[in-house]
């Protein structure tokens, strides 16, 4: 049945918390069975249906074979998938956490496939809305490696016939304080964050959140050029949401906010010139040290032959008048 415009706005308003758990478990199960191929891995996700939010809580893997090779033109490929796994599964965590209930499923994509939309029907069997969540573990992206989806039928605009489709639902990471504590432990065992100053880590995470925004600045740009050759069709969600960001954007032709953004550059680099003035200082201060320590030490070098020298001299006067008292008192016997 067709989504109506209310049902296609609270699906794409409903968001889907991510626990830490679960992105271990998958990353687990994907380094466990992929092997270092490039198959992608499927499970099932447990938590709560809120409404306007589902909570993953946790996760288990479903055996899961698929032949990408036997897609053809289509790009649909053959798979399996154990049904009779997920009810024994499924039985076995009501006795061990009522709470926690079907409410979607994942893979690692790390893309959508032709198949995803034939497994949602799957698992729509078990759940009248199950969630599709794409994790991928190889992501070298700074974001949140958590994409999630809804299946719906979508009514296009020439009125022509419907399409089954996926839309994009808002995701995001929470964890509960003992998760928190975990993932902590875990990332100090993995890497040692003692040894990294404030400084690095913050340039570190800017770093990385302008290369995430790069990455999805290339995404629209796709998209847009795609929607102007007519290879995708107009979404006029999406091209709303793409005004709403170009609207939040400052105006930067007006006066008072270049100057604004002059001001701001101009007391950045005063520090930076600051910083490099004062370096240079430390680093002349230190080469000067240095050279007084060196000229000590050659000085020291040198006076210790002297005195050795005047040592020598004062035993040869000393042992020479020895021998001239030995002498004149042979001669007086």
């Amino acid at each position: 049945m067709p989504a109506t415009t209310e049902e296609t706005l609270a699906l794409s308003q409903t968001l889907v918390q991510v626990h830490p758990l679960v992105l271990l478990s998958v990353a687990d199960h994907a380094s466990r069975s992929a092997g270092g191929s490039r198959k992608r891995v499927l499970g099932v996700l447990l938590g709560q249906d809120n409404g306007k939010t589902i909570n993953v809580a946790n996760s288990f893997a479903v055996p899961f074979e698929e032949d990408e090779s036997s897609g053809g033109a289509s790009g649909k490929s053959n798979w399996f998938l154990d049904h009779d796994y997920i009810e024994a599964m499924m039985a076995m965590y009501k006795k061990i956490n009522a709470r926690e209930k079907l409410v979607g499923w994942y893979h690692t994509g790390p893309r959508l496939r032709a198949s995803d939309q034939e497994i949602n029907d799957l698992m729509k069997q078990l759940i009248p809305r199950p969630v599709m969540v794409i994790v991928d573990p190889r992501s070298r992206d700074t974001g949140i490696p958590t994409d999630a989806y809804f299946a719906i039928e979508e009514i296009k605009d020439d009125g022509t016939a419907t399409q089954r489709t996926f839309l994009h639902a808002p995701s995001t990471i929470v964890a509960e304080e003992s998760e928190e504590i975990g993932v902590e432990h875990l990332l100090r065992d993995i890497r040692d964050t003692t040894t990294v100053g404030s400084l690095s880590s913050r340039v570190t995470h800017q770093l990385q959140s302008l290369r995430g925004l790069s990455s999805r600045l290339n995404e629209i740009k796709g998209y847009l050029e795609a929607v102007a050759r007519g290879d995708l069709p107009v979404n006029h969600q999406i091209i709303y949401n793409l005004q709403d960001i170009f609207n939040l954007l400052p105006d930067l032709d007006k006066s008072d906010s270049s100057k604004s953004f002059s001001i701001a550059q101009n007391d950045q680099l005063l520090v930076v010139y600051l910083s490099s003035l004062i370096r240079s200082v430390i680093a002349l201060h230190g080469l000067v040290n240095n050279r007084a320590e060196n000229a000590r030490g050659e000085e020291e070098q040198e006076e210790v032959p002297k005195e050795e020298k005047k040592e020598g001299a004062e035993g040869d006067a000393k042992e020479s008048g020895e021998k001239g008292d030995a002498k004149k008192k042979d001669g007086k016997s």
